[in-house]
């Protein structure tokens, strides 16, 4: 399969690709330093804007590392889900590479936010129960809170720039949608229905926009090689557009990924299937 980080740029409305490659790579992050950071083959890469490539990070021997990535609010740091033999755990380890250390010790747990004033994380986990449901905990480990309840599959996480609020998708009405909560765990609602499968929702740095991927009706999970779009809206789910279509889903936007001052924002898309 081949993939093409890109990066779309609200202002002009276009898409600029930043670097095509053989490999399967997921998941771009954008930090404050000019530079993305995605995962391929279980290891993390980091890819220059100004000359991409992909440069190999050290992670230890932390070597099965899945698309569920990302920074400290301050960028000091990595945080990284990894499979271990107790499933998907989550570590730290410092922004340049070095030895991962263990954030939580129940498994598996899939990051997805950071709060940010640096306090708490926020991540999808499964505890024995029959869904995959939403926790936090604090950032440098301790004890676990649980935020949503089995309601259906809840996934997702990502905190609103004020902290506020965390937006996540579920699917407690049907198929999986856009909802938000206080970073508590109370006052769930859902931000607008639709008939399309909707994950992965990432409020911007300026608190302007949300951003997601909807899928299209009827579709289980979040697969991979799909037509998919990525949908901006207004936090409150209003004034809903597309703004890119593309093949792609799993890996494309799992985690935050836009830029720091809130213009631009990076995805993966991948070639289709029969062209592979």
């Amino acid at each position: 399969m081949r993939s093409f980080l890109e990066i779309h740029d609200l202002a002009s409305g276009e898409t600029r690709l930043v670097l095509a490659t053989e490999r399967l790579i997921e998941a771009p992050n954008w930090h404050p330093g000019g530079w993305l950071l995605v995962n391929g083959d279980g290891r993390l890469f980091r890819v220059p804007l100004a000359s991409p490539d992909l440069q190999l990070l050290d992670s230890g021997t932390v070597r099965r590392c899945n698309n569920d990535h990302g920074f400290s609010p301050d960028g000091t740091q990595i945080i990284l889900s990894s499979h271990t033999g107790r499933g998907s755990e989550i570590f730290l380890m410092p922004v340049a590479g070095g030895v991962p250390e263990p954030v939580t010790r129940n498994a598996p747990s899939w990051w997805h936010g950071w709060s940010p004033d640096g306090a708490r994380i926020v991540y999808a986990a499964a505890r024995g129960g029959p869904c995959v449901d939403i926790w936090s905990c604090p950032a440098g480990g301790g004890e676990e809170r649980r935020l949503t309840f089995g309601e259906g599959h809840s996934d997702g996480p990502d905190y609103a720039p004020g902290g506020d609020w965390i937006y996540y998708n579920c699917d407690r009405s049907g198929h999986a949608q856009i909802w938000r909560m206080r970073p508590d765990g109370t006052g769930h609602e859902q931000v607008f229905a639709d008939r399309f499968v909707n994950w992965f929702p990432h409020p911007s740095p300026d608190g302007r926009h949300v951003l997601y991927l909807a899928y299209p009706a009827g579709t289980e999970g979040h697969p991979r090689d799909r037509n998919v779009a990525l949908v901006l809206m207004d936090p409150d789910g209003g004034n809903r557009r597309t703004v890119a279509a593309f093949n792609g889903g799993q890996g494309s936007i799992n985690v935050p990924c836009w830029a720091p001052d809130g213009t631009a924002f990076a995805f993966m898309r991948y070639a289709a299937p029969e062209t592979a």
